[in-house]
């Protein structure tokens, strides 16, 4: 019997046990959808974490105030239970609680001299304000944002219509705005454009609407779209629990982030009045390091996705040798027969070990299937592209292959090791 025919005959069996090929089958098929599903939906995630943190370019970094954390499980941060870095630094009591004021905000700005460098210095009021204009109004989710005039390149948004924050609105701190195009889409439906010069309540003030920003992408991580911004001096009318400001830097060239994030240590440390024995008690920031840090949280998430897969496939291939080998005792007859017409161990063996390779890889197919696009809604919730782990579809494939061929050894080689004789006499 060649490996063709035994394959063959092991591919009519699986077709011939509709039931109990199902059942397994199924077993299989949800281990591995639910390994796949939670990737494809990691991987979808990923994408939109790199998309949305990345929003200030790679060739910026920002400073902003360094909160005290908690601290679990003991000292962290390379600092001792007194306050010590390993490097032989303190931190400066006097400044570890300060936020970032606006004077030394400004003296950054005024002081650093690092090439041709953009500086913008911004404060965020609050996520939770509704916009009215007229009888339509906003869901209240809008980011009130305080900036200057490189506020929108520094931060890498861009004009479709209107203009930018200009010197004279700054400095007066006049009721003027840009906003986001998810605002004026839901303030102006179907004609977002209309919005420049329209006059819009921003609690009960109103607020004249000098430019629309071009969209950038929205999700459910971040809402970029949903901002409306004004000057640094407007927004100081508003309580918010963020008082502290944050600086954004732009350098021309990727190549120089390095240098300048060190030119704006040196500089922030002048601001903040630190001496060479303290510590920093502000953070840099470069864009895409909370991205790499959710990102990081993710593949936790992945490890347990694997276990969880793993322990339901194990599950699965334990029910898989079960039912080849009420397989085994419901085709000893088979078995002599095969063996009566000339057929050795090694023919029967391989039937059997193609029957529960076939299951599973079949199994793995739909799983994967189904898995990716269980996966994929996530990408639709978050607006990014039709995700196919492919490392993990091959993985997937590989590990059912290897269950089915370990759950079939013991089957099979029961199987061979049956007695012709025997076999043809068994009811």
């Amino acid at each position: 019997m060649t490996i063709q025919d035994s394959f063959v005959l092991a591919w009519r069996t699986v077709k011939s046990n509709k039931l109990r090929t199902g059942i397994t089958v199924a077993i299989i098929a949800f281990g591995i959808m639910a390994l796949i599903g939670i990737i494809t939906a990691i991987s979808a995630m990923n994408q939109s974490l790199k998309e949305n943190f990345s929003f200030m370019g790679a060739n910026a970094f920002s400073i902003r105030y360094k909160e005290l954390n908690a601290r679990m499980g003991g000292p962290n941060n390379g600092e001792d239970e007194f306050g010590k870095s390993k490097k032989g630094l303190k931190e400066k009591k006097s400044n570890l609680d300060k936020i970032i004021r606006i004077e030394e905000a400004a003296y950054f700005k005024d002081h650093y001299g690092f090439g041709r460098a953009t500086v913008s210095i911004s404060r965020r009021t609050g996520g939770n304000n509704e916009l009215h204009y007229k009888d339509k109004k906003t869901n209240p989710q809008i980011t009130l944002m305080g900036g200057d005039e490189d506020y929108l390149v520094v931060n890498g948004y861009s004009l479709t219509s209107g203009r930018n924050l200009n010197n004279a609105d700054v400095q007066s701190g006049r009721n003027v705005c840009i906003v986001g195009s998810n605002v004026a889409a839901k303030l102006f439906p179907g004609k977002p454009e209309k919005c420049i010069d329209k006059v819009i309540l921003l609690q009960s003030k109103p607020y004249r609407i000098i430019g629309l920003l071009k969209s950038k992408g929205s999700s459910a991580m971040m809402r970029q779209d949903d901002v409306v911004i004004s000057s640094l001096k407007n927004v100081r009318q508003y309580e918010s629990q963020n008082k502290s400001y944050a600086i954004g830097v732009m350098v021309n060239n990727v190549a120089d982030l390095e240098p300048a994030i060190g030119e704006a240590t040196e500089q922030m440390r002048k601001a903040r009045r630190l001496i060479p024995t303290e510590t920093d008690n502000f953070a840099i920031d470069k864009s895409d390091k909370f991205a790499e840090m959710f990102i990081g949280f993710l593949a936790g998430i992945s490890g347990a996705a694997g276990a969880i897969g793993m322990i339901t496939l194990i599950g699965a291939a334990i029910g898989l040798m079960n039912i080849m080998l009420v397989a085994v005792s419901e085709r000893t007859r088979e078995v002599g027969l095969i063996k009566a017409l000339g057929g050795k161990k090694r023919d029967v063996r391989r039937q059997f070990l193609f029957e529960s390779i076939c299951i599973s890889i079949l199994g793995a197919v739909i799983g994967i299937f189904l898995g990716i696009l269980v996966g994929n809604l996530f990408s639709m919730i978050l607006n990014t592209g039709f995700v196919i782990p492919w490392m993990w579809v091959f993985i997937g494939i590989a590990i059912c292959s290897i269950v089915g061929l370990v759950a079939g050894i013991y089957p099979a080689m029961k199987a061979a090791s049956l007695n012709p004789i025997n076999a043809l006499r068994y009811e």
